[in-house]
């Protein structure tokens, strides 16, 4: 390592919007390093479900999706003014991402996942896109312990990987589950070379599977990855370009010099509360976040807004439902569940803390927590808010980290826990004493709940009466799988709060991923992608994926328009 070393591109941030930069830009001849503050890389990114959404992708030939439906269904959604440049780029390019991922060897396959907005016209449950298993030590065993791992929610037993099948039919503990779950066990433990290497299983799943197969592409073009290495500010010549960055590595600052761009993909800031308070009309801790714990701060939009960059979206984050329970075996530290699908499931009800519903609990997860704002807005009583349910419900389904009986029987449960995250009572009644919840309503909810069961219609959001719903309900469950009535005691509590999976908002762009001053110039030289730039959606969540899908979209277009720039394109 030099001081003030040079490179045709530098790339801030080592998620799957920098990957995508640096793989392209690589690809295209350039000299690229990727900077990383962190000690492992692959960012949020490789923590997440690793799902991208690529509307018209054409995977297995024309399956009837086009750019037409496409935009139909966004512009139905779309509640705020966004670029509509940047919204069609990325409906155009995606599908060009997608087929280049595929040609540098990554594997994807499309997934029966449906929009997030099933009934509006457009809508479709092809888009999302996924990575199967990936062999991490195909990265090489000095690299495969490096990549950031999956939060142990995603694991068997916080250690043992699972595929999307098997999560689901562990989850939903479906015909032929335990056999499922001793194969996952058993496939751990007969791999003795990789245990020899480390305690880490060599199957990367979901988010590790995308970033690990991508990441085997970056490294394969020679692309330098960086870790320990911060982002402090952005140098500027007299012209007001870009040129490189300054960074510091366990204190010491240098600086790294960037011959044709700088691309800030380096995620949002959910984790850095005065931008939260600055921006978020309902802040949030940044305790409730579900991404890498204080990873994601907003230092490339610190930087950028120091040389004049602007922003966009900033007033919400992509939402989620989550709840904290002490860490096994650390007590004072605590680690936060993500509660996605736990909350519309049968057998429970989600409450404000004036006894009131207040949304379909089994929408998509950013309805949830906008819902959340929305409701807290206008009573002052949600986040949190509670998430009630009965001895059924607990038998089977997990409540964020708490484990359904089959796993975490009653008796397991740390005494800690109960009456302070997890709240128990023989009767309703006194579950909502206990919670600080009026009586009689949450009586009423819990009838009115169970009148709905009989009938399988909810009046009131019509839960479990959508393709999404259906999908994370009980299929066991009739009429309607997300509907079941709160009848058995024991009966539980646990508080939801609104957790997220990144920020929407950050800096402004155009449709070539490049920086906007006040005036709404591109700043020279300077690119961002993926949280760090702001969402083309504006306030919408469209489907499963819509965070890193355009993520990666941008940080292709930013990779091909410096390629362009600086006379390196290639085809």
């Amino acid at each position: 390592m030099q001081e003030n070393e040079t490179f045709d591109v530098v790339v801030v941030g080592s998620g799957s919007a920098g990957a995508m930069a640096a793989l392209r830009a690589a690809d295209q001849g350039l000299k690229v390093l990727i900077i990383e503050k962190a000690q492992k890389f692959g960012g949020t990114s490789a923590t997440s479900g690793g799902v991208m959404w690529i509307p018209n992708h054409q995977l297995d030939g024309d399956q009837g999706d086009s750019r037409e439906a496409t935009l139909q269904y966004v512009d139905s959604l779309i509640g705020k003014p966004v670029n509509r440049e940047r919204l069609e780029a990325f409906v155009d390019e995606a599908p060009k991402m997608l087929a280049y991922l595929k040609s540098t060897g990554v594997q994807v396959a499309a997934a029966a996942w449906p929009d997030y907005y099933p009934s509006n016209p457009g809508a479709r449950a092809d888009r999302s896109v996924i990575v199967p298993t990936f062999d991490g030590r195909d990265l090489g065993d000095n690299r495969y312990a490096l990549m950031r791992e999956q939060y142990n929610r995603f694991k068997l037993f916080g250690r043992y990987a699972m595929d999307l099948t098997e999560t689901f039919t562990l989850m939903m503990q479906s015909k032929g589950w335990r056999g499922v779950a001793a194969k996952v066990i058993a496939r751990y433990w007969m791999d003795r070379s990789t245990r020899a290497v480390s305690h880490r299983d060599k199957r990367f799943t979901s988010g590790a599977a995308l970033m690990g197969a991508t990441y085997k592409a970056v490294f394969d073009r020679g692309a330098e990855l960086r870790m320990e290495t911060k982002l402090d500010r952005l140098l500027v010549d007299d012209a007001g370009r870009v040129t490189g960055v300054e960074v510091s590595n366990f204190g010491r600052t240098y600086t790294i010099n960037a011959r044709h761009g700088v691309v800030l993909a380096a995620g949002g800031f959910e984790w850095n509360q005065e931008l939260r308070d600055r921006f978020y009309p309902v802040p949030g801790l940044t305790r409730h976040s579900s991404t890498p714990e204080d990873a994601n701060r907003g230092e490339g939009l610190i930087a950028a807004e120091a040389i004049g960059a602007s922003t966009e979206h900033t007033e919400a984050g992509w939402w989620i439902p989550t709840m904290q329970l002490p860490m096994p075996g650390a007590s004072n530290f605590h680690e936060i569940h993500q509660a996605a699908f736990d909350v519309g499931r049968p057998w429970s009800v989600v409450l404000n803390r004036n006894g009131d519903r207040f949304v379909d609990e089994a929408c998509g997860y950013d309805q949830f927590g906008q819902a959340m704002v929305a409701d807290h807005q206008k009573t002052g009583a949600n986040m949190p808010c509670w998430l009630i349910f009965d001895a059924k419900f607990r038998k089977k389904f997990s409540a964020g980290g708490l484990m359904p009986t089959v796993h975490t029987p009653e008796k397991k449960v740390p005494e800690d826990w109960w009456d302070h995250y997890v709240f128990r009572a023989n009767t309703i009644e006194d579950l909502a004493k206990k919670i600080h919840l009026p009586v009689d309503k949450v009586k009423e909810q819990v009838r009115k709940i169970g009148e709905y069961s009989k009938t399988g219609i909810d009046p009131e959001f019509g839960r479990g009466m959508n393709p999404y719903d259906q999908m994370f309900g009980d299929p066991t469950v009739t009429p309607n799988p997300n509907l079941g009535p709160i009848d058995t005691a024991p009966f539980y509590a646990v508080p939801i709060n609104n957790g997220d999976l990144g920020t929407k908002g950050g800096l402004r762009c155009d449709a070539r991923a490049r920086v906007l001053d006040q005036a709404g110039n591109p700043i020279a030289g300077l690119y961002a992608a993926g949280n760090q730039s702001g969402t083309p959606f504006g306030d919408v969540y469209p489907g499963a994926g819509a965070t890193i899908g355009p993520a990666m979209t941008f940080g292709y277009i930013a990779a091909n328009d410096i390629a362009e720039r600086s006379g390196n394109q290639r085809a």
